[in-house]
């Protein structure tokens, strides 16, 4: 970091494993408790060197290299709380962020990842998610991580270095994959796209597990082939940043006047519109939602063939199905 490593190394470390505490409470990795030792390990102060933090007249800055010891305090325990982190703004519009600790362990558990695996990551945002993958995995060169941003990939590539981890870090369109280091094993995007690139698949080993976020869910696809993809949504939400250059799931502008109170404040309704994406109008929308016991992410899934992609409910030979983009 500078000046301030030995001042901050001990409340760093304090820091860390009271995070590592909560995540242990919370249940994220139960199922693969091997990420607890990378959570750990990982420095994330190294890779935030600085964030912001929303007040009520704005964002407030906080950083490492501060005169103001009290400054550098907040920004080292800060780090390690378990919430999402502003990194870059451009006027006033996020760009770029570092997730929250506990989404981050629930997604890594749920992307199954073995040893051996080759894994891409699609937003390499601070490299804090590239670094926990490549301790995991114990071989940097196992793991590529993309941004469109040359700023951010520099900024990743500099802190992963600061930590001690070299994975591949690759500046272009995280939407074309990175045919280069293919085949993957698993692809783990941390930004929302608003379907799922063909160029993933298609770059993808039989039995690859891919995980993006998707329409403010969670999809986990199984890959079949080079052309054919399919699975589930995880039941837990995520709100992520586009992924530059594509406009969120989400449509703007849809009205949910005349609609029921508990459509317009459930977020579950709210993630049926953006996964059928206007393929339903609200009123449509929400009479399926009731029909079908307000069906929670689970019950949701997208298949990925050839030139088409289709998210449906319940069975992707069912009645009800939408394509995406």
């Amino acid at each position: 970091m500078g000046a301030y490593d030995t001042e901050t190394d001990g409340t760093a470390g304090a820091a860390r494993a009271e995070l590592v505490r909560e995540i242990d409470a919370d249940g994220a990795w139960a199922e693969d408790p091997v990420w607890r030792e990378a959570f750990a390990k990982v420095p994330r102060h190294l890779f935030v060197p600085y964030y912001y933090v929303a007040g009520r007249s704005g964002y407030e800055r906080r950083w490492g290299e501060s005169p103001d010891r009290a400054a550098r305090e907040r920004w080292v325990r800060g780090a390690y709380e378990d919430v999402p982190l502003a990194t870059r703004l451009r006027d006033g519009e996020l760009l770029s962020s570092s997730s929250q600790p506990s989404l981050m362990a629930r997604m890594l558990v749920a992307l199954r990842v073995e040893d051996g695996d080759r894994v891409l990551e699609v937003g390499a945002g601070t490299g804090y998610n590239a670094a926990l993958l490549a301790h995991r995995l114990g071989d940097d060169d196992l793991v590529t991580t993309i941004d469109l941003e040359p700023e951010i990939t520099e900024s990743a590539r500099q802190h992963l270095a600061a930590a001690g981890c070299h994975p591949v870090v690759v500046t272009g369109d995280g939407a074309r994959g990175v045919p280069e280091r293919a085949p993957f094993d698993r692809i783990i995007a941390t930004c929302e796209l608003p379907t799922v690139p063909r160029a993933w698949v298609a770059q993808c080993r039989t039995g690859a597990r891919i995980l993006t976020p998707l329409a403010t869910g969670l999809l986990a696809l199984t890959v079949r082939d080079a052309g054919h993809a399919e699975g589930r949504f995880l039941p837990t939400p995520a709100y992520f940043v586009p992924l530059r250059g594509e406009r969120r799931a989400q449509p703007e502008g849809v009205s949910l006047a005349g609609l029921p109170e508990r459509a317009r404040d459930q977020e579950l309704f709210r993630f049926l519109l953006a996964l059928t994406r206007g393929t339903l109008d609200p009123q449509a929308a929400y009479a399926l939602w009731e029909r079908e016991d307000r069906p929670g992410r689970e019950r949701y899934g997208v298949t990925v063939g050839g030139e088409h992609a289709r998210a449906w409910l319940d069975d992707p030979e069912g009645p009800y199905s939408w394509p995406l983009p």
